[in-house]
């Protein structure tokens, strides 16, 4: 059974005991107040295995489960038998990194709340996009395919603009720097991707 797998399974399966039992999703939340007053920093992860309801589970496990498994691939030709490592420190790491920002923003804040697993999502969709740019995706809802490059600049745009506008209750910004992270580990861990992404894309037009 793939990594990815896995992880959904464990994600589904937390989510749901948290959406029964709010002692478990009270202690499991990105609280940045508790977090940093009572140094209960372990919610900056467990905050990413519990969802605020179906769908915003869905999107995130439909997500992983169509790229992880892309990811994981690629990882276990870069990296053989520490693929599984490197996968796991690319989305477990992702969702800390999405929440430092807010961590650091809000650690003197005690209304701030923030879960789900779209930091470690948006870190493997991202790495997924560097390695295989020319790969057609769609932007839900709009049913226009488009290269992988293409997406992730709309969809950095999107995130920004939405983040601006504050019209809903989702962190695009969390979802920003799990990108980031995505990037920036597959381009640390294995230059070579990076002038290959850019020399795909060139060679394309």
């Amino acid at each position: 059974m793939s990594v990815t797998v896995i992880l959904i399974i464990i994600t589904v399966l937390t989510s749901i005991y948290a959406w029964r039992d709010s002692t478990l999703k009270n202690k499991w939340i990105h609280n940045a107040y508790s977090a940093n007053k009572y140094k209960e920093y372990y919610r900056l992860l467990t905050s990413g295995f519990i969802h605020a309801d179906y769908m915003h589970l869905f999107f995130n496990m439909y997500a992983l489960y169509l790229f992880g498994g892309v990811v994981e691939q690629y990882f276990a030709y870069f990296f053989g038998g520490k693929a599984i490592l490197a996968f796991l420190g690319l989305y477990l790491v992702g969702i800390v990194v999405a929440n430092l920002p807010d961590f650091v923003k809000y650690k003197d804040t005690f209304g701030f709340n923030s879960l789900g697993a779209s930091g470690g999502v948006s870190a493997i969709v991202f790495c997924s996009v560097i390695l295989n740019p020319m790969m057609e995706l769609i932007i839900f809802p709009i049913p226009i395919p488009m290269p992988g490059y293409i997406f992730a600049l709309v969809y950095v745009a999107y995130s920004i603009f939405m983040e601006k506008r504050q019209m809903d209750n989702v962190n695009h910004m969390a979802h920003l720097w799990g990108a980031i992270w995505g990037v920036l580990f597959i381009g640390l861990t294995e230059p070579a991707t990076l002038p290959r992404f850019i020399e795909q894309i060139t060679s394309s037009f």
